[in-house]
């Protein structure tokens, strides 16, 4: 039996993917699948994002790349992320388009020039003044649209001014935080991630954006047992029983993706919200319960209302962490994908 059981609902990717394109006014909507699609899959995301109008798949490796071509030949592919000379002409090859942030353009593949507008990370700070003819794309990075829209805005700008002359090309800047905030950064085409998943790039409950999660994360009390006032819990003896405590251990720990600094939060035992104590092992976690409880009572980790946000709030980190940490390896959770 699974440790833990992951279960991936392609149907809201699909919904949320329409519930974006639905505010673009003509702009483009790319799918980001990068890192295995944030932790939920990478194949199986980009296949229903396509199918409910995504125009083109974003990665940052070459192997993701690859592992895109080799299951959609015709999907549109930009791999973002910085590629040597060797991977270069295997990106040719496949038909993928590249995203290069200097004035070294290679030749023979479609290329997306990267400008720096304001991030400080990679990208040219000037647009050539004539770019190759296989330059098909001019793109850029946002890098306080959740926090601070006036500085977005100025990047917005900049981004205008140095494009303005290029506006045959593709032209794309806005992620999901974006999309969902700031119109005037959608051009020719957006690159959304974290929002296809139902996940909020602001920290917040995704619903308010009307996006569902994609992601249900469960498992099962192993043991249940009671404490004695002054017995304790896990390593370290973090949490100590001041009177009579039920406890149930739940086989799920920070090699599963289930944080060590996520002490404190809660998840749903039996139906119900309970507060996770003591330290995190690598294997499991303990939760306070009211009562006993049978070994076996399902435990929801992530779901019915349960939000990664949540999580990533105790962990003092973003949504983003948690998912891409959440481990999919199959000899630890059963994977379950549904199309709800």
């Amino acid at each position: 039996m699974h440790r833990s059981e992951l279960t991936i609902d392609l149907g809201a990717v699909r919904r949320n993917v329409k519930r974006l394109t639905g505010v673009l006014d003509g702009a483009d909507l790319w799918a980001v699948v990068k890192a295995d699609g944030y932790g939920h899959g990478a194949v199986d995301v980009a296949g229903a994002a396509l199918g409910a109008g995504a125009r083109a798949l974003c990665v940052v490796t070459l192997a993701e790349g690859l592992e895109m071509r080799a299951e959609y030949p015709t999907a549109r592919i930009l791999v973002m992320g910085p590629l040597i000379p060797g991977e270069v002409a295997r990106a040719r090859e496949a038909g993928l388009e590249i995203a290069v942030a200097d004035a070294d353009i290679p030749e023979g593949v479609r290329v997306h020039i990267k400008l720096d507008t304001g991030m400080g990370r990679f990208g040219l700070t000037e647009l050539l003044s004539a770019p190759p003819r296989n330059v098909v794309g001019l793109m850029s990075h946002l890098a306080t649209t959740a926090d601070d829209l006036d500085f977005a805005r100025k990047q917005v700008e900049r981004f205008r001014e140095l494009t303005a002359p290029h506006a045959d090309l593709t032209r794309h800047i806005a992620a999901s935080a974006a999309v969902l905030r700031l119109p005037e950064a959608f051009f020719d085409a957006v690159r959304c991630g974290i929002a296809i998943y139902g996940l909020s790039p602001f920290g917040e409950d995704p619903a308010g954006d009307g996006l569902e999660p994609v992601l249900r994360w469960e498992s099962r009390l192993t043991q249940v047992k009671l404490l004695q006032p002054g017995e304790s819990t896990g390593y370290g003896r973090r949490f100590i029983a001041s009177e009579p405590t039920w406890i149930g251990l739940v086989p799920v720990g920070y090699a599963d993706g289930f944080r060590r600094d996520m002490t404190g939060t809660e998840v749903l035992v039996a139906g119900e919200r309970r507060p996770v104590v003591g330290t995190i092992s690598m294997d499991s976690f303990a939760v306070t319960l009211e009562r006993e409880l049978l070994v076996g009572t399902p435990v929801v980790i992530v779901g019915d209302g349960v939000l990664v946000e949540e999580h990533a709030r105790v962990a003092d980190t973003i949504n983003y962490e948690i998912t891409c940490g959440v481990c999919s390896d199959r000899r630890r959770a059963r994977r379950v994908i549904v199309d709800g």
